[in-house]
Order: structure tokens, then C-alpha cells, then sequence
């Protein structure tokens, strides 16, 4: 094969990037700065360069969709000069003449296509938008036994997971770090920062230009009543009251996943003790991980659809739990918006294990309404998504203990009703 240059030209803001000795990465960049250009750049070079054998590559977006939208336009143009390059549209791929190196585009909203597979090296596209899972299940795990690396980029959208990798970027020596602000970086003129501003919220410009993780998630339901509680210490270690109850509230889930809060209700206050979520096994596993806690579960809250009964066995889920000693109760049908409503005036009383529920909190903090890109506004029902499930269980119980609390008390017969 003959030798062929491959020339990039990167912005500048980008060259300390493409030239990093770090093997992790991670780059906070405003709207429009050339992240995922000069991403799939870097790919490109690491792939042509890589001397191992059959040296494989990932750019990861938060759907299968997106990355195709966003990235693989860029890819085919930039490796086209190539000579002999394969080109594969059905997988999103590209497979390197010389040395076998393969670039493929993935969706982490099905990352569990990516297991089994190793990686050289991984970019992890508006990860913040990502089931944390994928990288922390797959991704991750992927690149150890090659000793690959990963690149983390986004634009802020709260304190979520990327969140949570910048600060540690930014702290870590092993860690290659960058925070790209539009008012730093001139890669767009002062007229059209000027002009964005008319027509957004200070909140909205702050995370989308300025690249700020404290502006509210668009649409998040919960993401300032997570915000308040983190900054009240009511995300904190939360000990069981043995002179309370002990509730648990589900969601079934769609596709088997399967989410439970364990609470208690103390006086005024809420105390979410745990959080669970898992998929791909049968209620038994769920029953053996309540029955494993080590306090009994009083009452668990199931939604309406857990009377639904399952053609393979002719039950339905609740009298599956309960023929497993359960005491169970059906929450009443209800409207999402009235739930989140509900959920949303008890926030400021509920108090969250830090460590125990981190996975449930994420769900809540990431939990939005949908959005219309085409039209820029926001739909009136929620995206589902990861953090969904958590979310439904989260009402779940809300609209669960509620509905316990307005039933009235049984009255004791006088004698005189008796005779």
C-alpha cells in the first residue's frame, strides 16, 4: 500500500487535545466549537497509527440515531482520501486498509450490543445524556485488557455523570482536561453570542454557551429539587427508623426492567433507605433481593399494570408477590403530571441515602420532559429513557403512601352495634 498523508487541521482550541499523552480525556465545549469533528479526527489518526493487531475503535452518542446524525458524515469524509478504505453504511463502520483497524459508531441506548467486544479506544459523545452503565458495565471493562483509552465530550446539562468526570478530570494528573467557554474561545463572533442571548434564557445560554452545570437541566422535573436537597444536606446517610414502617414502591417496567425505592415515612419526613434497578431477570430475583434487606418491607406499592396477567403463567405480578408472602397493594390509576405534582410538593421533606440510592437520584435528576427540536419547545409528557424507570417507581411510591394515608380508619363496633 502506498503511503498516503492524511492532513488535519484542527481548530486550535483543539490541539492540545490531539496531541495529549493522557489516556482519558474529558472536554466541557460550548455549541458549535468542533468537539465532535475533531473527536472523529483523532479516531481517525489513532486508528491509522495503531500498530496492534485488528485494532478496534468506538464513537459512542446516546442513541444509534445520533450518532449517525452527528458523526458519521464526518467520519466517511475525512478517511475518503484513503485508498482502499471499506466503507460499511448498514454497520456505520470503517475498516483501514493497512493495518485491519475498524472505527464503528454505537448508541448507548442499546450498549449492551458493545459486550463481549474489546476496544483500543472509545469517545463517549454527550455523555451526560448516557445510562452511566454503559460506560461503567461495558465501555469501561472493554478497554482494559488492550489498554485503551476514552474521551468524554459534552455540553453541561446539569450535575449528572459528566458532571461528575469533569471534576475529576480536572483534579487528576492521569486525566487530560479542557473547558471550552464561547466566551473564550472566538470560535464564534461576538454579533452571534450577542444575538443568542435575545432569544434565550440566561439559564439556557449559560449552559449551552458558557458551559455551566449549575443552569437546570431543560425540562427536568426534579433537577432543582435534587439541586435544593444535595445543598441542604438531605442527600446524606439516612439510617432505618426501627419504629417505622417500611414501604417499597416498583416499577415493572417495560422490556422486564424493574426499579424499587425502599422507604420510610417518619412524622413529616420522607426517608428513601435504597434504591435497586435491574433488568433481564425474573420477579424471583427481586424477591430474594427485598427478602435479603436486612429489615422487613411492610407494604409494597405496585402499579396498575401489575394486575395484568402474564400469558406463560395465567397470573398476574401481584399475585406472583403475594403468593411470595408480600403484602401488596395497587396503586390507582393516575395522571403522570399529577404524580410528579405530588412528588414535587413532598421534595423539600425527603431525605435520600447518598450511597444506597446514588443510581435512584441520577434517575431523578435526569428525569425530563421530551423535546421538540423541530418546533424548540418541550412536550407535555416525559422522555423515557434510563432515568425513567427510577422515576415511575419514585411516583409510584408518592402516589402509593398518599392514597394510604387518605384511607379512613377502619371504625371499632360499639357493643350496641353488635346487639
Amino acid at each position: 500500500m502506498p503511503d498516503v498523508d492524511i492532513e488535519i487541521h484542527p481548530r486550535p482550541q483543539f490541539r492540545g487535545y490531539l496531541a495529549r499523552k493522557e489516556r482519558w480525556a474529558c472536554i466541557v465545549a460550548h455549541r458549535r466549537a468542533g468537539k465532535t469533528v475533531a473527536c472523529i479526527m483523532d479516531l481517525i489518526k489513532r486508528a491509522a497509527e495503531h500498530q496492534g493487531a485488528n485494532p478496534r475503535f468506538a464513537y459512542i452518542a446516546p442513541t444509534y440515531t445520533q450518532a449517525k446524525d452527528v458523526a458519521w458524515s464526518y467520519l466517511k469524509q475525512y478517511t475518503a482520501p484513503i485508498p482502499g478504505i471499506g466503507i460499511s453504511e448498514s454497520e456505520l463502520s470503517v475498516t483501514f486498509p493497512h493495518n485491519g483497524a475498524r472505527i464503528r459508531l454505537y448508541g448507548s441506548d442499546n450498549y449492551d450490543r458493545l459486550r463481549g467486544l474489546y476496544l483500543d479506544g472509545a469517545i463517549l459523545d454527550e455523555s451526560g445524556d448516557q445510562d452511566p452503565r454503559a460506560w461503567s458495565e461495558v465501555v469501561r471493562p472493554a478497554l482494559s485488557d488492550r489498554g485503551g483509552w476514552a474521551t468524554f465530550i459534552g455540553t453541561p446539562k446539569g450535575r449528572n455523570e459528566f458532571h461528575k468526570i469533569h471534576k475529576l478530570a480536572e483534579g487528576d494528573a492521569d486525566w487530560f482536561s479542557a473547558n471550552l467557554r464561547a466566551s473564550q474561545t472566538g470560535l464564534l463572533s461576538a454579533d452571534e453570542l450577542q444575538d443568542a442571548r435575545k432569544t434565550m434564557t440566561t439559564e439556557a445560554y449559560a449552559q449551552e454557551y458558557e458551559c455551566s452545570f449549575d443552569a437546570a437541566v431543560k425540562g427536568a422535573y426534579y433537577g432543582k429539587e435534587v439541586a435544593e436537597a444535595e445543598a441542604d444536606n438531605r442527600v446524606c446517610h439516612v439510617a432505618q427508623d426501627k419504629n417505622a414502617d417500611v414501604f417499597a414502591a416498583w416499577d415493572l417496567g417495560i422490556g422486564d426492567m424493574m426499579a424499587i425505592w425502599v422507604f420510610q415515612i417518619v412524622g413529616q419526613e420522607w426517608h428513601f433507605l435504597r434504591y435497586y434497578e435491574n433488568n433481564g431477570f425474573g420477579l424471583d430475583h427481586y424477591v430474594d433481593w427485598i427478602k435479603g434487606l436486612p429489615y422487613k418491607v411492610h407494604k409494597h406499592f405496585l402499579p396498575h399494570d401489575a394486575e395484568a396477567r402474564e400469558l406463560q403463567t395465567g397470573k398476574s405480578r401481584i399475585e406472583f408477590l403475594e403468593g411470595r408472602e408480600f403484602e401488596c397493594e395497587v396503586v390507582a390509576r393516575h395522571n403522570v403530571e399529577d404524580g410528579i405534582s405530588a412528588a414535587r410538593l413532598r421534595f423539600n421533606r425527603m431525605y435520600f441515602d447518598a450511597e444506597k440510592c446514588a443510581r435512584g437520584i441520577d434517575c431523578l435528576r435526569m428525569y425530563r420532559s421530551e423535546f421538540d427540536e423541530k418546533n424548540q419547545t418541550l412536550k407535555p409528557r416525559p422522555l423515557h429513557d434510563w432515568a425513567s424507570h427510577g422515576a415511575d417507581a419514585f411516583r409510584c411510591a408518592v402516589m402509593g403512601a398518599q392514597e394510604r394515608k387518605r384511607q379512613p380508619a377502619t371504625p371499632q363496633r360499639s357493643m350496641a352495634w353488635v346487639v
